[in-house]
């Protein structure tokens, strides 16, 4: 559970150690910063206070969209996809980094209608430029920045995707009718 815990009651560890209930309970609003050598070593909460915080942490994960979404986006087989494992935290884009597997829905949530699931092409290229910065995000950010990417990139190209550089056309071999030559 990641809370800030903001007190304005400091106490002692030798104090505490004497007296820890008695120091819940003039704490102000049910939370102790307790001090050793001017540095805070731990925080003690009364049961009321933690049942606060757990109930906050509970309503903060509850889903508050008023987005409408067309059942076409969902997936049956994405319902409840595999446990992917994604790094904890912001962290600097490496290589073999994946979107999650509803990618495209969550774009769409996001604002980014893609027609068509991100190519390798383009995760690569994606993932190779932003190696290079060195910048540090959370996994959801790197996703709303592949989605933009794609989406100005695909823009670009008037929705349609690059084309591939490598491809060497094959020529007509046919002489049309009409032609002298």
């Amino acid at each position: 559970m990641s809370v800030k815990i903001l007190t304005s009651t400091i106490i002692g560890l030798d104090a505490f150690r004497q007296q820890p209930l008695a120091a819940l309970a003039s704490a102000e609003q049910g939370a102790v910063a307790v001090f050793d050598n001017n540095v805070p070593v731990l925080y003690a909460l009364t049961p009321d206070r933690l049942a606060q915080l757990l109930a906050i942490e509970a309503a903060s994960h509850q889903a508050r969209s008023d987005v409408a979404l067309e059942e076409s986006l969902f997936d049956d087989d994405l319902t409840h996809p595999e446990a992917i494992p994604v790094p904890g935290g912001k962290f600097a884009m490496y290589q073999g980094w994946q979107p999650d597997a509803d990618f495209v829905r969550l774009a769409a949530v996001w604002g980014v209608a893609l027609s068509a699931a991100v190519t390798p092409a383009e995760l690569a290229s994606f993932v190779t430029y932003w190696q290079a910065e060195g910048r540090v995000f959370h996994h959801v950010q790197w996703q709303q920045k592949l989605a933009r990417s794609i989406q100005l990139s695909r823009a670009a190209n008037g929705g349609q995707q690059k084309r591939d550089l490598t491809h060497l056309p094959e020529p007509d071999q046919s002489i049309p009718d009409g032609f002298r030559g």
